[in-house]
C-alpha cells in the first residue's frame, strides 16, 4: 500500500513539474515549435522559434504570406505566449500585390499612418511614400528585428515604443520613458541592428497615466 502512494505521489509531482516547465520559455519554445512541425502549410518550412519572458521570436524563410501569417497565428495561439515578433521573411523578396493588406487577407491597403503602420509597430511620418518593394521589406525586416530587441533588453520597455523604418532609418517613437537612459539605451539598441542607417529618436520622458 505505501509503495503505490509512493508510487501515486511520484506520478502528481511528474505531471505537476511538466505544467510548470511549459509555462517556462524553453517550454514554450517546445509547444510552438511542435505545432509548427505538425500544421500542413508550415511544417515543409525551417521556422527557427526563440522565447524571451514569454514573447517568441520567429524567424526564417517561407514562400508565401499564407505560410507566413499561418506560423505567426500558431505561435500566438499557443499557451503561454505574451507576444510574438514575426522576423520570418518571404523567399525571392516576394510581397503582397499592392492594394491588399496581407494582415486582413485582401481589401484596400490603409492610409500611410493609420492602422497598417501601427501594425509594423510604429506610427512615425513617412517621407518616402513611393518606395520600391523590395525597400518595403527591407524595412520591415529591420522594424521586427529592432523590436525583438527591444522587447528583450530588460532596461527598455520595449512595448511602449513604437518602431517604424523608412529606407534603413529607423524611427523611435513613446511619449512615457522612464528616464533619458532608457531613450539612450533604445537608440543604441537600434543602431546597432543590421541594416540600420540611422535613428530618429522621438521618444520622450514622461508618466505613464
Amino acid at each position: 500500500m505505501t509503495k503505490r502512494i509512493t508510487t501515486f505521489l511520484g506520478i502528481l509531482a511528474a505531471v505537476a513539474f511538466s505544467v510548470a516547465c511549459a509555462q517556462t520559455d524553453a517550454g514554450i519554445t517546445g509547444k510552438v515549435k511542435s505545432k509548427l512541425a505538425a500544421d500542413d502549410t508550415v511544417k515543409a518550412y525551417q521556422i527557427d522559434v526563440d522565447t524571451k519572458d514569454k514573447v517568441v521570436t520567429l524567424s526564417g524563410n517561407v514562400d508565401s504570406q499564407a505560410a507566413k501569417d499561418q506560423a505567426v497565428a500558431l505561435a500566438r495561439g499557443t499557451e503561454g505566449v505574451a507576444d510574438v515578433v514575426d522576423n520570418i521573411t518571404l523567399a525571392g523578396g516576394s510581397a503582397a500585390m499592392p492594394g491588399e493588406n496581407p494582415a486582413m487577407g485582401g481589401g484596400a491597403a490603409p492610409p500611410p499612418g493609420g492602422e497598417g503602420d501601427a501594425a509594423m509597430g510604429g506610427n512615425a511620418p513617412n517621407p518616402e511614400p513611393d518606395r520600391p518593394v523590395g525597400t518595403v521589406m527591407d524595412d520591415a525586416a529591420i522594424t521586427a528585428a529592432v523590436k525583438a530587441k527591444l522587447l528583450a533588453d530588460p532596461t527598455v520597455g520595449g512595448l511602449k515604443i513604437d518602431v517604424d523604418t523608412r529606407s534603413g532609418v529607423v524611427y523611435l517613437t513613446a511619449d512615457h520613458m522612464k528616464n533619458q537612459n532608457e531613450i539612450d539605451v533604445a537608440i543604441k539598441l537600434a543602431k546597432e541592428t543590421s541594416g540600420v542607417k540611422s535613428v530618429e529618436n522621438k521618444m520622450v520622458v514622461g508618466d505613464a497615466h
